[in-house]
């Protein structure tokens, strides 16, 4: 076939569409499909030569995507790979605009998505270009400042284009990437999360195993390594995870996980956040940073099967430790995640299985068969995942997910799956209490339909339940209960879909060669006839109880309601599904039932008339002729004789019995056109006689029947939807239709049967047009023309006959003709339209009504608006009318949308994943055919704009600037729709309707004038006129809309006028996009065009352009280029006119500021006058106006930033400079090194001279050097290269000029500060980052010159305690540190005297008033700032301690502590002093925090001296100071961290701290007397003992532990664990609140403890820990370790079960605790015991439970009788005590098991219940043991039952059910 194709097309198609095969005129396509693409390829190959990148390429490329919608990749290998290079070329050409990229970048998603089409030999792309387009978006310097908008998709969509190009990568690109990108490892910086991003969007993993050496290996055990040792889920951690999965997913077979396999199910597990243990307390950030459901399981997917088959036991293990979370008892935010894993890891497995078996092997990587999934594995991971699944189907989150699961599961071991499922099915069928139940089973029996029908040799007996499944289902059809009967409905058509229903019993007697499964499916299939037979008494049933008399006859409304209609449209499909799937016989038993049902009865038209009409229509569907029989005869002769008599013509209210024929008639001849033609004059006497009905109802009847002939005769369309090909009415002795069930159509041998309109059906078509439409238009012609006077009614009567002649036969009515509109662009290729045939050839001999339609309503249009503008219902019929000319050929946009999605969920729940290859069922690949040519009908891709489609789109802009809301509004919708169909309509349209807003135009109304805005505004999908993404538009639309608001028809009293205008303005900043200025085209690119039009058929018609063409091309870009940055210019400046013009209302000086701040750019810097404009408006009275101009200030302070010289500075040499030679070790080595050592921050070798300060390197991002060094650093060049600093105003440029005229002005600066520290929302306001950048600019472009002139005003701002106050200087202070980047020595540390000489010149007059300041002012920057900040942080508050932190943290982020040496210095000067009390000892702290946490691994000599100024102050009273201080050790101890590669660090270490600390704690650890907080809460003079110091100082541990446990990235195991035991001591049992801060803090620590992720290594260091703890003598403790325990054992629940040793010592432990002497140790132990065997922790096997009888027989010694002397007798306690512990034990295996009864179960209840009347505390726990068990068994006792004998059946009664009270 594909031979033979290629000879037509010449080449041979990558894959085409194949449904285009089995359309009616296939035989076409070829041609046309050639004829297009030969267009595409020249016209969009001349395009780029001409450098046209609009509207030429955009319009070609847009072709192309509809191009590849309706032929698949219907073109040569060649000329795909020149596609995507060209399209590759066009998305990262450097200055395009965003939204075009866009529009290109999804193209070429689109070129690149099926992979396999094109290996890596035939494909290779450059990585670094799509690196460079996402650094400048996504990371881009200019965003922020609003000098940049991008859209919202703009990221999912590079994303998606660097996924689709990353296979084609070449094979040195993942050592490229690793040199780019190793050097940003710095685990504390953010560029860390950047890089780890970076590394998981683009390293490839496709690569073929011999080059593995040059893909995954080279980066694997870095990053895995890497993984293994972080342990408290930063947020790089979920991007590591996913590139795992993604290459553990490409290369099965080649990475070897098994030593990884335990960590990753650990972490998977600690991934779900299931809530374990007593105590429930959770890190935010595990919460927010759980890993992707998605790509988890993908990993787990991928790593089943191989030889080691340990991912399969791990799996088995995970699973049963989370089944009990699936109980539906169970809810919480946790249970979502679960249902996921749950629906996605069999869609996952499948998937993989598919790719081993069935796909098509491609260049991609094989699975080497050693690693592909055998039939055990599949067994083993079926049995694994079907209990939890089981349970997850009466979830409370509904049964969606389980179905999902069970239909993949089932495609892989139906034998498995099914009977279970059809276990829970068939007691839900009976049962009527419990609906819920119902409909789970039948959502998940749905699923697995079609495995259960199909059979096959794992599951033969499946098809035998299909009849019992059917039958007892029929109940489900309910009046009272619609969704059971919804989800009914769907049921009974899923099934009679996959399955003919033939009586096949005769077959039994005739053939012998059945196997007895066929034998049974035989006989049963004789009770078709009765299932469908009580099918339709259930739906009749159903129909009489909603009928509209019985449901709501008070109520108005004529439409059914939602739920109506849904069960309207469910009974209708089945019910026409049922017959499709019928025999003759039973077809025509269901006819003559459904026939008597509809002709002894007589329905309401609007509920159940419609239902009944539905089903009758469905029979005639399935076979015409035998229906139409007996209908179309009845109807008729009823219509004839009721009409008989005349006056019924013209009766208001009709009889019902003739309105329900004419409906019923009306639907039954929605059929085969063929089969009509023998009753066309009876149907065109009746169409005649009941057209001009006086009664509304019965005349829209009438006109449903004319569109339903009209269709039937003129479309295309499939006439069968049958199962099988060939039908079901064979003899049974030639087929045998029971083999077929199940069966999926065979796309090769569809044997579509179409309905394509023949000569006679055409002919009765116009024959019926020219009866009806004619005499219609000429009636509506003379009353338009005035010569012919109709009532409204008439007019309306008419207008729907029209309206629905066009509706049946637009197909067959050309399209409108006109004259091209010429000259609304220049392009210099063609932008014609394409016409695709679709079936039908217009016949130009007959009348083309179209025309004479559109010529009439014009002409009535108008008349009507002129006359009669009230007659609203004629208007929006002439609406529709108009919509329908324009667009309408056959069918309909919003029709085709919901087909689509309706086909795709059908195909999504009938599919098989397992075998793929397009194996849906028959009448889902006819409805899939059919979709195809509908989409050929609806494809009106750039079509162009004649001169009719101008005056009809000019009648609409009238409708919709009309007198009356509602016909505005439907006018407006086809106007929108229609814009978005012509080419280039929009700016025919714009100055239409910008006529409506020109203040000048005084005849406007307020309707107009809505009208117009609305019209502007867009409706939600369409185009919005104001905001069309070109110059030449915006520069009319926004205009327009400011000066608008001087129209006397704008009125800002109409709250709807002000909310247009607010919408409008919201929209338009919301879509707004920075538009391009710059559109040029690089030569490379165009080398590629060239390639593209001679290479492979077929070869362009158009010819190569000339040297002369080209270089035209050339220069009407560079014109266009010009005149856009001229629009650009015009825009603003026209902006600035209306603002100045006085009677402007603020709103719209509002919005016009709003539009300018959307017009900064970062490639043109504003125009002077608009700078001088926001320059002004910082001091505007209004806030939102300041606000804007702050942000566009600092915006344009970037524009006129003068760029600094780079150069590269190799990183050797900067270490041989600085006494550290670079290392060129082996491997990576990460951390304090030698040749970083001079990035550190030296108190000895700082810059404190001029020469030091030249001779030092600064390096100002952090994280260089940390990893690794990049190949070449970018170092600013020496200060004598770079922009001269300080220039005078005659050297500035006119916009610089402006900002120095302004804030030199000591009145302008002292209006601003006073506006800045107003108050905004008292409490809201935070630190302002744009204020922050305004001042950043300020003084990195004008350097010192504003300081002397904000100085005085600081230094009153710092000494003011008011929030709003301190906000303000922390903003300048912070802006003043970050913009001194650049200034020189002598600027920062002192003034030279030209200084002093240009100030005193400047200032001359505002020195003479402020004489007193002229010292400070002159001294340098940290002279000023130094003592500032000192008085700043004595004045500090509550409101303010925040800002102050942002401020030096932010004035500290990336820059070199070196430099800002005088700031650090200051702040280290003794934080904590006590000087104003303990919260400005915390705020200290707080500030100083800041600073150097952004300093990280570079100040290790300041945490060293800071953790030594802080040591002897850990005794703190204070809690705040306390909080504070744990909060700074973290920081301090941040750099400790245990990473691979990393050496060890020079900043301060735990262990070092731990020893200290445990120094000092030595008389808490020592003495065992409980630990209390009694420490008097005030500073004693005097010396307190040891002990109480010792507690002040656990206190401040303890907040440090606290504060470190989410936030560092290892966790210091051996550290914590030498303070576990007194953590232990101290951490109270009980969940009380009233404890003081101690014992709560101890408790917190221990339960964030306990959820640590624990190294291998590490577990058995802490298991000997708890036992040493087990054995102390504080009961406490001892019960505490158990709590410990549980939680701790679950978070690593893998990692233990690795390690046999360590599983061994717990079960000893918490056995050992069992029998502790203290009842509440042994009830935590025995709960402890029973946790673990719920999650598969530890087993209940033979010894444990051995071990547990032998306790409980330990006897007891009898009751002595008293002596005389005796008090009371005590019982041995040893003894009870282990009795006790035994009857824990087993008490602990039952309630282990809450949701089911294993085996051993019976015997364990039989065995507690001797112990029932034993002493306290052994009778309490019976009692509660045996109330659990019935409480937890009481939901599913009835299955539950079976698992005991009667004997203890008997017994178990007696122990549950409590004594009669009366007995």
């Amino acid at each position: 076939m594909k031979e033979a194709q290629s000879d037509v097309l010449g080449f041979v198609p990558q894959k085409d569409i194949v449904y285009n095969k089995l359309l009616p005129y296939a035989d076409r396509l070829d041609d046309e499909s050639n004829d297009l693409l030969s267009k595409i390829k020249g016209n969009l190959a001349r395009a780029v030569q001409f450098r046209e990148i609009w509207p030429g390429v955009l319009f070609w490329t847009r072709k192309l995507s509809t191009y590849i919608r309706l032929y698949g990749r219907k073109f040569s290998k060649e000329d795909h790979v020149l596609f995507i290079k060209l399209l590759y070329e066009l998305v990262t050409v450097p200055r395009l605009e965003v939204s075009m990229m866009q529009g290109l970048a999804r193209l070429l998603i689109n070129l690149l998505k099926k992979r396999e089409l094109l290996s890596r030999e035939d494909l290779e792309l450059p990585w670094r270009p799509l690196y460079e387009l996402h650094n400048r978006i996504l990371f881009s310097k200019t965003e922020h400042l609003g000098l940049n908008w991008f859209p919202n998709s703009v990221e999912g969509v590079l994303k998606t284009l660097v996924k689709s190009c990353r296979p084609y990568f070449p094979e040195s690109a993942t050592q490229e990437m690793l040199d780019e990108w190793r050097p940003l490892f710095c685990p504390f910086d953010v560029t860390m999360q950047t890089a780890i991003c970076y590394f998981e969007l683009f390293l490839p993993t496709t690569l073929p195993p011999e080059l593995h050496h040059k893909g995954f290996k080279l980066w694997f055990e870095e990053l895995i390594n890497l993984w293994v040792s972080v342990q408290n889920l930063p947020s790089w951690e979920l991007n590591l995870v996913n590139l795992f999965a993604r290459l553990a997913n490409d290369n099965i077979g080649y990475v070897d996980w098994d030593p990884y396999i335990p960590k990753i199910f650990t972490r998977v597990l600690r991934s779900l956040n299931l809530p374990v243990g007593t105590s429930q307390m959770m890190f935010p950030r595990y919460l927010t940073n759980a890993y992707d459901i998605g790509h988890a399981v993908l990993w787990i997917s991928s790593l089943l099967g191989g030889p080691s088959k340990q991912t399969q036991a791990q799996l088995t293990g995970l699973f049963n430790s989370i089944t009990s979370f699936f109980h539906p008892s169970n809810h919480g935010r946790w249970l979502m995640k679960l249902m996921k894993l749950l629906q996605r890891l069999p869609a996952s497995v499948v998937r993989r299985l598919h790719r081993e078996r069935y796909r098509k092997p491609s260049w991609l990587t094989p699975i080497p068969d050693n690693y592909k999934l055998t039939e055990d594995d599949i067994t083993d991971f079926v049995e694994s995942m079907m209990q939890p699944v089981l349970l997850a189907m009466f979830s409370k989150t509904g049964s969606l997910d389980a179905a999902q699961a069970l239909q993949n599961l089932a495609l892989m071991r139906p034998e498995l799956v099914i009977p279970p499922v059809l276990e829970r099915t068939y007691p839900a069928l009976e049962t009527l209490t419990e609906p819920h139940q119902l409909t789970a089973t039948l959502s998940c029996m749905i699923g697995v339909a079609r495995s259960l029908v199909s059979g096959g040799k794992h599951l033969p007996e499946g098809p035998t339940h299909m009849l019992p499944l059917l039958m007892r289902a029929l109940p489900g059809v309910d009046p009272n209960d619609f969704s059971k009967s919804m989800i009914t409905f769907q049921f009974i058509a899923t099934f009679v879909t996959l399955v003919p229903l033939v009586d096949c019993s005769s077959v039994l007697h005739e053939r012998t060669d059945l196997t007895e499964v066929e034998k049974e499916m035989c006989s049963a299939s004789a009770e078709f006839e009765d299932f469908v037979l009580q099918f339709m008494d259930r739906c009749f049933a159903l129909i009489d109880s909603s009928t509209r008399e019985q449901t709501r006859e008070e109520t108005e409304t004529e439409k059914m309601t939602h739920l109506e209609s849904l069960v309207e449209l469910g009974l209708s499909s089945t019910f026409s599904t049922i017959l499709t799937q019928c025999s003759l016989d039973i077809f025509k038993v269901a006819l003559e039932k459904v026939f008597n049902f509809a002709t002894t009865n007589i329905f309401e038209t609007h509920v159940a008339g419609r239902m009944v009409a539905d089903m009758c229509r469905a029979a005639a569907k399935c076979h015409p002729a035998e229906s139409l029989k007996i209908f179309v005869p009845h109807c008729c002769s009823q219509i004839h004789q009721i009409a008989s008599n005349e006056e019924v013509l013209h009766e208001e209210e009709l009889d019902k019995e003739f309105l329900w024929n004419l409906q019923l008639l009306s639907e039954v001849t929605r059929v085969d056109g063929h089969k009509l033609l023998p009753y066309s004059s009876d149907l065109a006497q009746i169409l005649q006689l009941t057209l001009h009905l006086k009664c509304k109802q019965g005349y829209i009847l009438a006109c449903n029947l004319l569109h339903h002939i009209l269709r039937s005769t003129a479309l295309i369309y499939p006439t069968e939807y049958c199962s099988v090909p060939s039908g079901f009415c064979q003899p049974i002795t030639e087929y045998l239709p029971i083999k077929d069930w199940g069966r999926p159509g065979d796309l090769w041998n569809l044997d579509i049967r179409w309905h394509v309109p023949s000569a006679d059906e055409t002919t009765f078509t116009f024959y019926l047009l020219g009866l009806i439409l004619k005499p219609e238009l000429n009636r509506l012609q003379s009353f338009a023309e005035g010569e012919q006077e109709m009532s409204r009614d008439d007019v309306l009567q008419s207008l729907t006959i029209v309206q629905h002649c066009l509706l049946g036969a637009g197909g067959l009515m050309p399209p409108l003709k006109g004259e091209p509109i010429p000259e609304l662009v220049h392009s210099m290729v063609t932008l014609e339209e394409t016409t695709l045939y679709t079936g039908t050839k217009y016949d130009e001999s007959k009348e083309n009504y179209r025309d004479s339609i559109c010529h009439v309503m014009r002409q009535l249009l108008h008349y009507i608006l002129e006359h009669s503008e009230d007659d609203t219902k004629s208007l929006f019929s002439i609406i529709k009318i108009i919509s329908e000319l324009l667009h309408f050929k056959g069918s309909h946009k919003h029709e085709f949308d919901s087909r689509w999605k309706s086909f795709n969920l059908v195909k999504k729940s009938m599919e098989n994943r397992l075998h793929g290859r397009k194996q849906h069922i028959r009448a889902l690949l006819i409805d899939r055919v059919m979709l195809q040519h509908e989409l050929r009908k609806l494809t009106v891709e750039g079509c162009r704009y004649r001169s009719i489609h101008q005056e009809l789109m000019r009648d609409l802009l009238r409708l919709s600037t009309s007198t009356y809301s509602q016909v505005r509004s439907k006018a407006q919708s086809v106007l929108f729709t229609s814009l978005g169909t012509y080419n280039f309509c929009c700016r025919d349209v714009i100055p239409h309707v910008l006529e409506f807003l020109n203040p000048d135009n005084s005849s406007v109304t307020q309707q107009q004038f809505k009208g117009a805005l609305y019209c502007l505004l867009g409706n939600h999908s369409g185009v919005c006129l104001a905001n069309l993404h070109d110059w030449e538009c915006i520069a009319l639309t926004w205009p327009a809309i400011v000066r608008s608001g001087l129209s006397s028809a704008m009125s800002l009293e109409k709250p709807s006028i002000v909310r247009l205008f607010d919408d409008l303005a919201d929209k338009i900043h919301r879509q707004y996009e920075t538009i391009g200025i710059d559109f040029s085209i690089p030569e490379e690119t165009c080398d590629v065009a060239k390639r593209l039009m001679v290479t492979g058929n077929p070869f362009p018609k158009d010819p190569i352009p000339s040297e002369e063409e080209t270089s035209q091309g050339v220069h009407r870009q560079e014109l266009k280029n010009l005149e856009s940055g001229k629009k650009y210019q015009q825009l603003i400046g026209d902006l600035l006119n209306s603002l100045s013009n006085r009677n402007l209302p603020w709103k719209f000086e509002h919005i016009t500021i709003g539009f300018l701040s959307l017009l900064l750019r970062d490639d043109h810097q504003l125009p002077p006058a608009a700078v001088l404009f926001f320059v002004k408006t910082l001091n505007h009275d209004s806030l939102y106006v300041r606000k804007v101009a702050i942000s566009a200030v600092a915006g344009i302070m970037k524009q006129i930033k003068m760029p600094h010289k780079k150069v590269p500075v190799s990183p050797s040499e900067l270490c041989k400079q600085h006494k550290g030679a670079l290392q060129e070790t082996e491997g990576i080595v990460a951390g304090d090194r030698p040749d970083n050592k001079w990035l550190q921050y030296n108190s000895n070798s700082l810059p404190r001279t001029q020469q030091d300060w030249d001779l030092c390197a600064f390096v100002e991002k952090t994280h260089w050097g940390y990893y690794s060094w990049p190949r070449k650093l970018m170092m600013y060049a020496p200060e004598e290269e770079q922009p001269k600093q300080k220039l005078t105003r005659e050297e500035m440029t006119e916009r610089e000029q402006i900002i120095y005229d302004h804030f030199s002005d000591p009145v302008f600066i002292k209006q601003f500060i006073e506006f800045l520290s107003l108050e905004d929302r008292k409490g809201k306001d935070k630190f302002s980052t744009r204020r922050f950048c305004l001042f950043k600019g300020l003084f990195r472009n004008f350097s010192d010159t504003f300081l002397p002139l904000l100085q005085p005003h600081m230094e009153r701002l710092v000494a003011d305690t008011h929030e709003s106050k301190q906000r303000c200087v922390a903003e300048i202070i912070s802006g003043l540190i970050r913009g001194c980047k650049h200034w020189s020595y002598s600027k920062v540390h002192f003034h030279s005297g030209l200084m002093l000489i240009f100030i005193l010149l400047h200032n001359i007059v505002w020195i003479y008033l402020q004489r007193k300041c002229l010292i400070c002012r002159l001294s340098s920057l940290w002279e000023v700032l130094c003592p500032l900040l000192r008085t700043a942080l004595s004045n500090i508050t509550v409101e303010t301690y925040a800002d102050w932190g942002t401020c030096i943290a932010t004035a500290c982020e990336s820059r070199d502590p070196r430099k800002l040496h005088w700031l650090f210095e200051m702040l280290m000067e003794s934080p904590v002093n006590g000087e104003g009390g303990s919260f400005v000892d915390a705020c200290r702290l707080y500030v100083l925090q800041g600073g150097l946490a952004q300093q990280e691994w570079r100040v290790p000599e300041l945490l060293h001296r800071l953790l030594q100024y802080l040591e002897p102050k850990l005794t703190q009273v204070y809690k705040n100071v306390r909080e504070r201080i744990g909060s700074v050790l973290t920081y301090i101890f941040m750099i400790d961290v245990n990473l691979p590669y990393t050496q060890p660090t020079t900043s301060p270490r735990i262990s070092d701290f731990t020893d200290r600390i445990l120094l000092q704690l030595k008389p808490l650890t020592e003495g065992d007397e409980e630990i209390q907080n009694h420490v008097v809460e005030e500073n004693e003079v005097g010396e307190q003992d040891e002990r109480t110091q010792a507690i002040k100082l656990f206190k401040t541990v303890l907040k440090w532990l606290i504060s470190s446990a989410g936030r560092s990235y290892s966790t210091a195991v051996p550290e914590h664990l030498r303070l576990l035991p007194l953590l232990f001591k101290i951490a109270p049992v009980e969940n009380d609140d009233s404890y003081d801060e101690l014992k709560r803090d101890a408790k917190t620590c221990l339960s964030l403890m306990s959820q640590g992720l624990l190294y291998t290594e590490q577990i058995p260091m802490v298991l000997n820990v708890l036992q040493e703890i087990a054995g102390s003598s504080s009961w406490h403790a001892r019960y505490t370790v158990l709590t410990y325990l549980q939680i701790m054992a679950f978070y690593n629940l893998f990692t233990f079960m690795s390690d046999q040793k360590a599983m061994n010592d717990v079960r000893a432990l918490v056995i050992r605790l069992l029998e502790d002497e203290q009842l509440e140790v042994r009830e935590m132990a025995a709960t402890t015991l029973s946790g673990f065997l719920q999650c598969n922790f530890l087993r209940m096997d033979a010894p444990m439970q051995a071990h547990f009888e032998a306790l409980c027989k330990t006897r007891l010694p009898k009751k002595r009788k008293r002596g005389v002397g005796s008090t009371v007798d005590t019982i041995p306690s040893a003894d009870l005590v282990r009795r006790h512990a035994g009857v824990l034990g087993l008490s602990a295996c039952i309630l282990s098991s809450p949701y089911d009864v294993p085996t051993w179960m019976p015997q364990l209840l039989m065995d507690l219940s001797v112990h029932l009347n034993d002493t306290q505390p052994i009778e309490m726990t019976v009692k509660k043991t045996l109330s659990n068990f019935r409480r937890t068994h009481h939901d599913n006792w009835q299955q539950h039952k079976q698992q005991f004998t009667d004997d203890q059946l008997l017994v178990l009664t007696d122990l549950l059910v409590s004594p009669c009270y009366y007995a």
